[in-house]
């Protein structure tokens, strides 16, 4: 929605609503805690957290009497699974209480913002569920009022031009055991100080030559009360909303907690980075007498072995490191999607972190253990195998084929079984078949036997070898009497291999992800590019059962023995491509149990 769509009004002259008390909170809470983030009790099966229980406060004291939260992003990157945490808080704290969620974009940098980025984040947010009832805005529908903000600053001798460079700014600010040194510009009349903001906004000044600083305190112990900038010069070609009509824009610290004011946020949940500048925010808001939201830190999300930092996000997508912002190794939205990694997975890891105070670092595990529940309820079944071994069944008539059934899901009666069909040549994974078997090896080997899943019980009899002394053909028997996997004479294997017919088979290329980062922390340090994992894509060429040809991008199957994989939008009808999205093995329950 564009400034003009957006209604003018005193950010003070906020419409009263009639108060909005979910009935959750209308009672005593009966909390429980586990590592330091708060829940309900299990009887209750309700969420709280400290933001909950400081919104449902706020309603009953009468600070507020409706909720409305935000989520602001900056439209300069693709969303990762930390904007995911953050959303998430916002929207669901907003829909518990009855209140509203406004979409605000941070577009205060036209150096870096482009329209692309707002599009992806729309989408992706759609993407998780996020539903914002076409509240959108954007921090440039503000930019006159945060002007003339400024220039009331101004007057009060609150704000002031400082002609001094960045290096000079920086150097005077002082430490956090001496006190900053006050700039020579500090003390210019007010009519000055307009004069030169008029002329920053005209474009009269190169970048870099001026800003408009807040005049607060150059001794105060919060470094970010020391005369804080406001707006610098920049001149870039047009900003992808306001073109040419601005020169000066308004850095966040200026623009944020008064965006906030001008759209009635009730509450403005903010990461534990932004804890410091609240003082900042709460001065602005009450020098200029307006409508002051409360702000509520919680922890960012820290996931070993992701990387968070947007900044090196895009570095990683520039070097050509990976492929695109939807490479399936990021944890961008994109990439998680093409992976196929589902929105209720995200949601049921963002629930089960919870919402606390203090920093801490989530094993990765738990995504995967997350991910790996979701789509064990809804993923159908299917064979493939990844690294082909061809099987050739001698006693098995030649040009027979029949069909066998295979259940979808067996956690899902609903799913209902396929046919699948069998014939003399098939193949298996080559790590189902040992010439010399080691220890405890119960899968296919000279003389064993084993099930083939859905089919017959076959005995290994014997190999064939190319010149270079590699296996190409493994020849068995099969038993006509075992058809469904079971054997008459009550004779037990011990292995079940899965398998597809070579002559329905459909040839099929595997993109198989592992961990981006060898280290559990890469944004430690600028040089992330050295903990890169050389072994975090390895490509197979294989085969899939029948069904699979037709599959769609997006389409998500757990192939038996193998894990849960997503059709990639690189698939062709001849030839499928399929992601790994997780393993079939929990890592994380036993990370759980080795804790305790």
């Amino acid at each position: 929605m564009g400034a003009e769509k957006f209604p003018k009004r005193r950010p003070v002259d906020i419409p009263e609503k009639e108060a909005v008390l979910h009935p959750q909170y209308a009672r005593t809470f009966r909390i429980t805690k586990h590592k330091g983030t708060s829940y309900m009790s299990p009887e209750e099966n309700k969420p709280t957290d400290f933001i909950r229980e400081a919104v449902a406060e706020d309603l009953k004291s009468g600070r507020f009497n409706y909720v409305r939260t935000r989520l602001p992003p900056e439209p300069n990157g693709y969303l990762h699974i930390g904007h995911a945490k953050a959303f998430l808080i916002d929207y669901l704290i907003a829909k518990e209480f009855g209140g509203e969620l406004n979409l605000r974009f941070d577009d205060t940098n036209p150096a870096k913002e482009e329209t692309e980025y707002v599009e992806a984040i729309k989408e992706d947010a759609r993407w998780l569920g996020i539903d914002w009832g076409g509240r959108e805005f954007y921090a440039s529908d503000y930019f006159d009022k945060l002007y003339e903000w400024a220039i009331a600053l101004i007057k009060k001798g609150k704000a002031y031009v400082d002609d001094q460079t960045a290096e000079q700014v920086s150097k005077s600010r002082g430490t956090l055991t001496e006190a900053g040194v006050e700039s020579p510009f500090r003390n210019r009349s007010v009519e000055e100080n307009l004069d030169l903001l008029e002329r920053m906004k005209k474009g009269e000044f190169p970048d870099g030559s001026r800003i408009l600083r807040a005049r607060i305190d150059m001794a105060h112990p919060n470094m970010v009360m020391r005369d804080p900038a406001m707006y610098r010069i920049i001149h870039e070609p047009a900003h992808h909303r306001t073109g040419n009509k601005w020169c000066i824009y308004p850095l966040y610290d200026w623009s944020h907690g008064q965006n906030d004011s001008m759209e009635g946020i009730t509450h403005s949940l903010c990461s534990l980075e932004y804890e410091i500048h609240r003082p900042l925010y709460e001065w602005f808001l009450k020098e200029l007498g307006v409508f002051q939201p409360r702000q509520i830190e919680f922890s960012r999300l820290n996931l070993t072995f992701a990387m968070m930092s947007k900044r090196k996000l895009r570095k990683l997508v520039e070097m050509k490191i990976v492929n695109g912002w939807d490479d399936p190794r990021l944890t961008t939205l994109r990439g998680l999607r093409r992976r196929g990694v589902t929105p209720a997975a995200i949601l049921d890891f963002i629930k089960r972190i919870g919402v606390a105070k203090a920093d801490s670092w989530i094993d990765m595990a738990l995504l995967d253990s997350c991910v790996r529940e979701d789509l064990n309820k809804h993923s159908l079944r299917r064979m493939a195998v990844l690294k082909p071994l061809k099987v050739v069944i001698d006693n098995y008539p030649e040009g027979q084929a029949e069909e066998m059934d295979a259940i979808n899901n067996p956690e899902d009666p609903g799913a209902g079984a396929r046919k699948i069909p069998f014939s003399k040549v098939l193949y298996i994974e080559q790590d189902d078949f040992r010439e010399t078997p080691p220890p405890k090896y119960y899968r296919l080997y000279p003389g064993s036997e084993v099930r083939l899943r859905y089919a017959y019980f076959i005995k290994c009899t014997h190999i064939v070898k190319d010149a270079n002394g590699e296996i190409i053909e493994v020849h068995a028997t099969y038993d006509p009497a075992t058809q469904g996997g079971d054997a008459p004479d009550g004779r037990k294997v011990k292995s079940t291999i899965h398998w597809v017919s070579a002559a329905h088979a459909k040839q099929a290329e595997f993109r198989m992800y592992d961990r981006l980062f060898t280290k559990e922390n890469p944004d430690e340090g600028d040089d992330f590019t050295a903990f890169v994992n050389p072994n975090s894509l390895e490509i197979l060429s294989g085969y899939v059962e029948p069904h699979l040809a037709s599959a769609k991008a997006g389409d998500r199957f757990q192939f038996e023995r193998q894990g849960y994989f997503c059709a990639d939008p690189d698939s062709t009808p001849d030839r499928p491509v399929f992601n790994l999205t997780v393993g079939l093995r929990d890592s994380w329950a036993k990370i759980e149990k080795k804790q305790g």
